[in-house]
């Protein structure tokens, strides 16, 4: 990042005749002018000639043409004041303290942060140096920057002057360093601090500096060397160095780096760069971001351990004015068993933070010390496309998806939003319910993918109406108790007012599956409304013990599949008896193989017989039979039926080959 400032306008003033106008005609035509008029017009220098590359103006001041007014106008446009002094004049000296100075603090306030270089003029004029006379000026008024000692008649020092002027506006002395104490001000050691921690990567000093400079560290400091690495002390230690070897631009660059202004203060432009989010549009991390944030996270994990200890925590916002996360966060993504965040659960909640509230984000970004390895956060975040135009493509690419969780009280929306952090229903009675969140978060396969699942507690009021962000979700979840029979008609209700006609997903979950249903208060069962309105079958769900997880993986694939029909959605989510999905794999595991034997054992009969013997595979057909005869049971009898079936299928497709080869 370069100069925040667009321009320098440096002003003179000073007594009558003490060579102001001289001073900026010599530098502009490099030769002492006999004739001087009395105020020369505004200069404007371009920024390709100054050594900073910074558009300078310089302003002159007469007291003959201009008055008080003016002057007051002239002094607050000005970003820095030259007052001239003659060094031959010892009045002209004496009212650098007992007017001007005086005079600027009354326009300007008294801690005005405006910055004055004293200029001695005519210095060739003299015959013994004057400057210790003007140093104690200088301890006495702050705003003074430097003094320079030049001559407009051989030119001596002119263009330092206004050198000076334009580095005493770039790189302003009083944010960064106090004279009287000689040390750096508390902004400034608290701006290198956080510079230090991010440059730090393996938080373990700095270890690239060169053995020069860890030798006058060394010399100069105590504990600013360690483990023959530049310590936090000792970077403190050069930036207070540079400044006091009148090297303000090292300190300035490395503030200005990392986003801080003249104030010592991140810029807006630093911390908040615009971003657009269209209208049905989200935001998610990037790749880059995701890399970024696992990074600090290791750096900060320090007993590596894939958990974030309250310390480990503070000190990875130590960079931040402020922790971005509350007391809820333990109970809005994955812990471990103390309740430390753990590194998924770190990466879910920035997802989070990233989809509800990407300013944050960017801003955190900034503070974390993103720019030291990227230009910009911007690269950290990725803008999705609408979704109509995923529904259009039929396909989407984005990989976090929100769920709003509905339902009336107490029917278990607490317990449902901690089941997908994997936690049951004797951790979530442990939990504070102060500390309870609204959100939760975490990944779930679809199809082989990794999403993010972002559950949302939704309270609705008492008139049931949802505002346009409380619809703004992929898919919607209604909750109902099975042992309380007037919970499934909030459901109903819900959904006829707010879903029926719109195109978002909606599943209907049935909490508290431990306990036997009751029948509930309404003309139809859930199964049957469901049925009426095309909507998958009621899910249900506990987390009595063990997490009922399938729940999950359904509202996801839902979500990532919004334009499937909801007859699809309902074989997607069809659910299954535990023991009917076993007896269908060990079915399956059993029929797979006989027709393998069975393929096998005509593939070798064929090779060894030269003559296809219809009899043997009739033979061998027989043989397996028997062994369906002794499976078939009342219970099993319609997966015997599709086993066999697909058997006959292979040895008729397997005949049939075999005939019309031994025909050709």
């Amino acid at each position: 990042m370069g100069s925040l400032k667009r321009d320098v306008r440096i002003l003179l003033i000073g007594d009558a005749s003490v060579g102001k106008t001289s001073l900026i005609l010599s530098l502009v035509s490099e030769e002492f002018a006999e004739e001087v008029p009395a105020k020369a017009e505004e200069i404007t220098i371009p920024a390709d000639v100054t050594p900073e590359h910074v558009p300078t103006h310089i302003v002159d001041y007469s007291a003959k043409e201009q008055d008080d007014t003016m002057l007051e106008e002239e002094v607050a446009k000005a970003s820095v004041i030259c007052i001239v002094y003659s060094v031959m004049d010892e009045d002209s000296i004496q009212r650098l303290t007992t007017y001007w100075l005086p005079l600027l603090r009354s326009l300007l306030g008294d801690e005005h942060r405006t910055p004055v270089i004293l200029v001695g003029n005519k210095v060739d004029l003299a015959d013994y140096p004057t400057l210790e006379s003007i140093l104690p000026i200088m301890n006495d008024f702050s705003e003074v920057e430097t003094c320079v000692e030049c001559s407009a008649r051989t030119l001596k020092n002119i263009s330092e002057v206004f050198y000076y002027a334009q580095k005493a506006v770039l790189h302003p002395t009083a944010p960064v360093y106090n004279p009287e104490e000689k040390e750096l001000t508390p902004a400034a050691r608290k701006a290198l601090t956080r510079i230090f921690k991010i440059c730090d990567l393996d938080n373990d000093s700095l270890k690239s500096a060169l053995e020069d400079v860890k030798a006058i560290v060394s010399r100069h400091t105590t504990d600013g060397i360690i483990d023959n690495a530049i310590a936090l002390k000792g970077f403190l230690f050069l930036h207070t160095l540079f400044i006091q070897k009148g090297r303000h631009e090292t300190t300035w660059t490395v503030l200005r780096k990392f986003g801080y202004d003249d104030n010592l203060q991140l810029t807006n432009d630093f911390i908040a760069p615009r971003i657009h989010v269209g209208p049905g549009c989200t935001t998610e991390l990037t790749h880059q971001g995701y890399q970024f944030l696992a990074s600090v996270f290791d750096k900060y994990d320090e007993d590596r351990d894939g958990c974030l200890s309250p310390d480990e925590l503070q000190n990875l916002f130590s960079t931040c004015p402020l922790m971005p996360w509350g007391p809820d966060v333990n109970n809005t993504v994955a812990t471990n068993g103390e309740g430390w965040i753990t590194s998924p659960g770190y990466l879910a909640q920035w997802t989070l933070t990233t989809l509800l509230d990407v300013p944050r984000t960017l801003e955190f970004l900034a503070y974390l010390g993103y720019h030291y390895h990227h230009e910009s956060q911007l690269s950290a975040v990725h803008v999705t496309r609408e979704k109509k135009i995923d529904l259009e493509k039929r396909q989407t690419t984005r990989n976090v998806f929100r769920c709003h969780v509905l339902g009336a009280k107490f029917v278990g929306k607490t317990s449902f939003l901690q089941g997908l952090l994997r936690r049951n229903l004797r951790y979530v009675a442990t939990l504070n319910r102060q500390h309870l969140s609204n959100f939760s978060i975490n990944t779930v396969q679809v199809y082989g993918q990794e999403k993010y699942l972002l559950l949302q507690e939704v309270d609705v009021t008492m008139s049931e109406v949802l505002t346009p962000t409380e619809l703004d979700c992929d898919v919607a979840c209604l909750l109902y108790d099975v042992t309380n029979p007037r919970t499934f008609e909030f459901c109903a209700r819900i959904y006829l007012k707010h879903f029926i006609d719109c195109k978002i997903p909606t599943l209907v979950v049935a909490c508290k599956a431990e306990h036997p249903e009751v029948r509930q208060d309404y003309d139809l069962t859930p199964a049957q409304f469901c049925q009426r309105y095309r909507l998958p079958p009621p899910q249900h769900f506990t987390c009595m013990d063990t997490v009922n997880w399938d729940v999950y993986v359904k509202l996801a694939t839902m979500a990532a599949y919004p334009n499937l029909k909801r007859l699809v959605h309902m074989l997607l989510v069809h659910q299954r008896p535990l023991w009917l999905e076993e007896r269908i794999r060990l079915s399956c595991m059993f029929w797979l193989s006989r027709v393998r034997s069975f393929l096998l054992l005509s593939t070798v009969h064929f090779i060894t017989s030269p003559s296809f013997d219809l009899q043997c595979c009739s033979q061998c057909l027989a043989s397996y039979l028997m062994h369906i005869r002794d499976l078939y049971t009342e219970e099993n009898k319609l997966y015997i039926h599709v086993g066999l079936g697909a058997a006959a299928l292979a040895a008729l497709s397997f005949a049939i080959y075999k005939i019309v080869r031994a025909i050709r």
